[in-house]
């Protein structure tokens, strides 16, 4: 059975529960409120991420609600705990961005990733508190970090995956500039209790016309395209087996009172009847190491490593994936220790065998 790593690779820390915005599939409980970090929480985390750091790369995402709600003078101070050897990002709706926040991205190294699900019509989901369009904030914020040529990331998240909406993004987010897309196909999860059901058909073209799009183009780093890509490679070479790590990233998120959820960022906030608030400890009164150490102890990671396995031994894409994750179980299924979620269909299952669609219908013909 795969067991959850000691160490690693980036940790999650949320400076603010408030957001700006109130996007309609949004999964998260308490947007509305403004609960900041203390800077002791920072602190706290800073200690374990410093021995992590000297073994090699490794990151601090700031993730909220939306991170520059706490404001810069807040911010600076979170970071500050955190070496020179930590890389920072930071995931916002681009609303708040202005020359000084891109100084501010300047002078601390802040690495920058924007919320927008392509053209202005796509655009509907993302709303301001009062109801009204979002689009014309969020392409001011990013036009600022184009005029102080600061790179970023664009994360999109597609509703409705079909054929003709997929080269329609790509185009749109070549001309906006981004050097990495990542594409969320909306998920059920948290307080976004929507379904998200699409026929299979729909889904696995939407990912094959990607791949045609970014074929004819690919200046853009596509996210799950070129992980599929090296997965199907590795597979022809004989190294699928080394891509699954041997044990999962633990994936800590830090909540703003600095309680810590393993694995599932999305499970921050939620209590269960069963499974209590879904925390490992807290920074304030235990080490995040130690908090990492004692993982399996937690009752609901017992139950969703048992959920792994059953992956492992019943689905052909288990290589792929690694197992449904956490949130996307207990949110669309109330419970870890089942297998196969929407989200799996629509972003793994789907995701492969349109890639592997492209590459049918792309294969040279024979001379």
């Amino acid at each position: 059975m795969r067991g959850i790593a000691p160490v690693p690779t980036y940790v999650v820390m949320q400076p603010t529960t408030l957001c700006n915005l109130d996007c309609t599939y949004c999964y998260l409980p308490f947007r509305a409120a403004d609960q900041r970090m203390p800077v002791e929480v920072a602190r706290a985390v800073a200690a374990s991420v410093e021995g992590w750091a000297r073994q090699g790369r490794f990151s601090v995402v700031w993730h909220g609600g939306e991170p520059l709600a706490a404001g810069r003078e807040h911010l600076a101070a979170l970071l500050e705990p955190f070496g020179p050897g930590v890389e920072h990002h930071v995931q916002t709706n681009a609303t708040l961005i202005d020359d000084a926040w891109c100084e501010f991205f300047r002078a601390h190294d802040v690495r920058v990733s924007v919320s927008v699900d392509g053209p202005e019509a796509r655009n509907g989901e993302r709303v301001t508190r009062g109801g009204r369009p979002a689009y014309d904030r969020i392409v001011r914020g990013i036009e600022t970090l184009r005029r102080h040529d600061i790179a970023f990331s664009a994360l999109c998240v597609v509703g409705d995956p079909r054929p003709g909406a997929a080269t329609e993004l790509y185009d749109y987010f070549l001309r906006l500039g981004c050097d990495v897309l990542g594409i969320n196909v909306e998920e059920q999860e948290g307080v976004n209790t929507r379904a998200n059901t699409h026929a299979a058909a729909d889904v696995r073209a939407f990912w094959a016309e990607l791949v045609s799009a970014w074929r004819t183009d690919p200046r853009i780093h596509l996210r799950e395209v070129e992980w599929t890509l090296r997965y199907a490679g590795a597979v022809l070479d004989g190294s699928a087996d080394a891509l699954l790590p041997r044990q999962l990233d633990p994936i800590p998120t830090v909540a703003h009172d600095g309680s810590v959820v393993l694995l599932s960022p999305e499970l921050a906030g939620f209590t269960d009847p069963r499974y209590g608030d879904f925390t490992s400890g807290n920074v304030l009164t235990t080490p995040l190491a130690e908090i990492l150490a004692g993982a399996a102890t937690t009752p609901w990671i017992g139950e969703f490593l048992g959920g792994v396995e059953a992956c492992r031994a019943t689905c052909p894409y288990f290589g792929f994936c690694g197992g449904a994750h956490a949130a996307n179980r207990y949110f669309e299924q109330g419970r870890f220790d089942t297998t196969e979620t929407d989200h799996c269909r629509n972003s793994k299952i789907r995701l492969l065998e349109g890639v592997l669609d492209h590459a049918r219908d792309h294969e040279p013909s024979a001379v």
